[in-house]
């Protein structure tokens, strides 16, 4: 940049002096007729390292941090010179770990990323270091609960690591398709894509999680083949681990137990538990009371602590209501009292319940006025799930009651019922043929009313 200065006759261009931290900080300190005692008692740094940053030759590197408390210092909004401060993060070349990772963090925060980009542009022309400061970044922020602002830097791993076979390339995609997770169905589907191949090249304490996630997205996304895969392959690297964990309770060598979010007999449990879904919502009611069966009763399973034996009361609790689900299914009508009673116990299990409750009374052609009357306000409020998992059940109990309302010649009550299934779904992106499957429903009785 020039500067246009006249002299007589005479147009001279002069460069434009240079912005810098210091030269900004500098000039503020003229402005405010600050000295540096009095920039070091405003800002709280020690007057000895204020004057080594700004008057060392050469500076001494400041941190956000100082920048922070100098931007304070002389009012100015945060995110103050953000724009400047990349000079800090790079010294003989290198990029300092230490300054630039509180300053990504920051930087996010704040919403300021075309520093970012500015800093990581520069930062990828040294692959090696800069991809494990990176992935260190999107992993403080995935950890803190910044899953969504976690999603540029795993990227940045993902798209410049060149063996996709690395611990942070592998973690990278894993994380990738945990933080993509919402509402969408479609997105949802996307991810699960992306993610697929590299879900055994895990450690397999996390792989128990990944097939875990996979199994259950595939739930919400009615993908009942993949969710049986999945499942299978939970239970089968749970008895993988299980076995491994008995070697070594009877070896004499001391080693480290497995890390793991939660007891190993819950991943086991869980691959029956999901495998039997997926069956049940394929229509295979009695193969998927085997595998209901075979998470009944995990009090055989060995080293079970105060924790482990807490998962095998919840798994015996969820078996009874899924056996009580699968009689209700077949046409065993008589048990709709006792699976009542189980449901008034268990308000939680009331929205699944209510799921299978209707449909069995569409397929077995039975009353249920007095449930949906009972349960009318747990039912009212079932719209304030956030859950995607609760969300999908939600949809699957509004198409299936709408159906039992057509079935009765109830029109007013189906189309308002069906009506509202269609809002449900245009919002989360929902399935689109099960979308199809809505509106073709609601155009087959729309003039009956």
């Amino acid at each position: 940049m020039y500067v246009i200065t006249v002299r007589r006759e005479l147009i001279v261009l002069v460069p434009a002096p240079i912005r810098t931290l210091r030269s900004e900080i500098e000039h503020q300190m003229k402005i405010h007729n600050y000295t540096l005692s009095k920039l070091s008692q405003q800002s709280g740094i020690n007057n000895g390292h204020l004057s080594l940053i700004l008057n060392a030759n050469p500076p001494r590197p400041m941190t956000i941090k100082q920048l922070d408390a100098i931007g304070r210092a002389f009012d100015q909004p945060e995110g103050w010179l953000y724009e400047l401060y990349s000079e800090e993060c790079f010294r003989h070349e290198k990029v300092s770990r230490p300054r630039v990772i509180p300053y990504f963090i920051k930087c996010v925060q704040i919403g300021r990323f075309d520093c970012v980009e500015a800093v990581v542009s520069i930062m990828l022309e040294d692959l090696k270091s800069s991809l494990l400061i990176l992935f260190e970044v999107a992993e403080q922020l995935f950890h803190t609960g910044l899953k969504q602002e976690s999603i540029p830097f795993y990227r940045y791993v993902i798209e410049n690591e060149r063996n996709n076979f690395s611990d942070i390339f592998v973690m990278s995609q894993y994380r990738l398709f945990v933080a993509s997770q919402g509402l969408d169905a479609e997105e949802n589907w996307r991810a699960v894509i992306r993610f697929e191949p590299y879900r055994k090249r895990l450690p397999e304490n996390i792989q128990l999680d990944a097939h875990l996630k996979l199994a259950n997205l595939c739930f919400t996304l009615q993908k009942w083949k993949d969710m049986e895969r999945y499942a299978d392959e939970l239970r089968e690297l749970a008895t993988i681990l299980y076995k491994n964990e008995l070697r070594k309770k009877n070896s004499d060598k001391i080693s480290e137990p497995l890390k793991a979010t939660y007891h190993l007999v819950a991943y086991y449990g869980l691959g029956f538990l999901l495998k039997a879904l997926a069956l049940k919502h394929q229509g295979f009611y009695e193969q998927s009371k085997e595998y209901t069966l075979g998470y009944a009763d995990l009090s055989w399973f060995e080293t079970l602590d105060e924790t482990g034996q807490f998962e095998v009361k919840r798994f015996q609790l969820w078996a009874k209501g899924n056996l009580f689900t699968l009689d209700m299914l077949i046409g065993n009508i008589g048990v709709l009292p006792d699976y009542l009673q189980y449901l008034r116990v268990n308000p939680h299990e009331i929205l699944p319940g209510l799921v299978t409750i209707v449909k069995a009374a569409n397929m077995h052609t039975f009353q249920i006025e007095d449930v949906l009357h009972e349960f009318s306000y747990e039912i009212s409020r079932f719209d304030k799930y956030e859950d995607v998992f609760k969300r999908g059940l939600h949809l699957r109990f509004r198409f299936d009651l709408a159906t039992y309302y057509f079935q009765r010649g109830k029109y007013v009550e189906g189309i308002d019922t069906i009506s509202f299934c269609i809002a449900l779904c245009q919002g989360m992106n929902s399935d689109e043929t099960f979308l199809l499957e809505c509106i073709k429903l609601y155009e087959e009785h729309k003039f009956k009313t």
